[in-house]
């Protein structure tokens, strides 16, 4: 438990998978480089040009990549851009990109968008329930004519969690390249990307990793294809050894930060770099292991006291990311209401509770007050009242 380095608002936060709390090292990093700003003006970037490639390290150990292989920048839907520019090279028949019909939409719009450019189609694997899916749909779907897949490594939805080492093993053997959207699972569990050989990855750092909202994205790409010029170039991908001569060629950095693009946001990379300062002597295995327990007692506690919702996060620990999800028909009226009771959760449309107890800062104290909550709304029936009058962030 790590709940002293954060400032936690008020009541039960249970939210941490759309939108972590703040470190208090994000906060005095973030002031630091303002002091700097104020101090230094323009004179500042001595200490600030490299600063994206100071947090690839800390970043590194958190997906399972080589330092030179992951860079701090842009956003999901930026970087997924970025690299399907650069990676998806349709040729013959092979033109098809795969993705689940589960997958976050920003995902999907970005794939479509590359795949009618290349004059191919998105091919979305279907869901047998409406909530999870099935391995073999998902291996069935990798085709002779599939050229990339993007699968979530956690779905946003109802908290499942796919095998990364299978499945990449299973597309590159149908001759295919394979990325993974890790939004909602670094900072959560541990990840080996570069082991078990994905070609690319996107996530974000402001759920489970604490960096603030809209903060900088991440990307990982396999040094194997850091021969490849990026498909969208900007100034901040060039050579840092020459990027100042300012000459009209592009001459790429070396790794990874060759595929940013435009001037980084400074401050938002140094609420990053405090917030990942938390993580530099976690043990991941250990995070992971708190996590499920959390996951564990909440289900516990809905199968035991909440037999109105059901559970629809898969039980094993094997499927199952960092959130559980409740499903009941006045889902979003249960939402508006904990939240006017002091309670976090979110929801997503048609009738999905979602309940993030994060390792680092959430308790099993917490847990069993909401789960109490919920059993009062549901006998009084106070939530619809309550509920009638919901923002339209959920």
């Amino acid at each position: 438990m790590r709940r002293s380095s954060f400032a936690m608002p008020s009541g039960i936060y249970l939210d941490g998978n759309s939108l972590g709390v703040m470190p208090h090292a994000a906060r005095q990093r973030t002031e630091a480089r303002m002091e700097q700003w104020r101090h230094h003006a323009a004179l500042g970037w001595e200490d600030w040009y490299g600063l994206a490639e100071c947090l690839s390290p800390s970043i590194a150990r958190l997906v399972g990549a080589q330092p030179h292989e992951v860079i701090a920048t842009g956003s999901v839907t930026a970087n997924l851009h970025a690299l399907l520019a650069t990676l998806y090279r349709p040729e013959g028949e092979r033109r098809v990109i795969v993705a689940t019909s589960l997958d976050f939409p920003t995902d999907l719009y970005a794939l479509a968008a590359w795949a009618e450019r290349g004059g191919g189609e998105l091919r979305l694997v279907p869901s047998r329930d409406g909530h999870t899916l099935h391995q073999g749909d998902l291996q069935a779907a990798l085709q002779g004519d599939v050229a990339l897949v993007l699968f979530p490594t956690v779905l946003y939805r109802s908290g499942q969690r796919l095998d990364v080492p299978l499945l990449t093993a299973a597309a590159h053997a149908a001759g295919a390249l394979i990325g993974w959207d890790a939004a909602h699972s670094i900072g959560a569990m541990p990840h080996d990307f570069h082991a078990v050989g994905a070609d690319f990855a996107v996530w974000c750092h402001y759920k489970y990793l604490n960096a603030g909202p809209g903060a900088p994205g991440g990307l990982f790409l396999h040094g194997r294809w850091h021969h490849l010029p990026p498909g969208l170039p900007g100034w901040w991908g060039n050579d840092k050894v020459n990027q100042f001569e300012m000459t009209p060629g592009y001459r790429k950095a070396s790794g990874a930060g060759a595929y940013q693009m435009g001037t980084p946001s400074i401050l938002a990379l140094a609420a990053l770099e405090g917030a990942l300062s938390v993580f530099e002597d976690l043990d991941m295995e250990q995070v992971r292991t708190r996590s499920l327990a959390l996951t564990d007692h909440l289900i516990a506690l809905a199968d035991r006291h909440l037999p109105e919702m059901t559970v629809v996060t898969p039980r094993s620990h094997e499927q199952r990311g960092g959130h559980v999800s409740l499903a009941h028909p006045e889902a979003r009226a249960l939402s508006v209401a904990l939240r006017r009771m002091g309670v976090v959760p979110d929801y997503r449309e048609p009738d999905l509770l979602r309940l993030a107890p994060v390792a680092l800062y959430n308790t099993e104290t917490e847990l069993d007050e909401v789960v109490r909550l919920l059993r009062t709304l549901l006998d009084s029936g106070q939530h619809r009242q309550m509920g009638k009058a919901g923002s339209a962030v959920t």
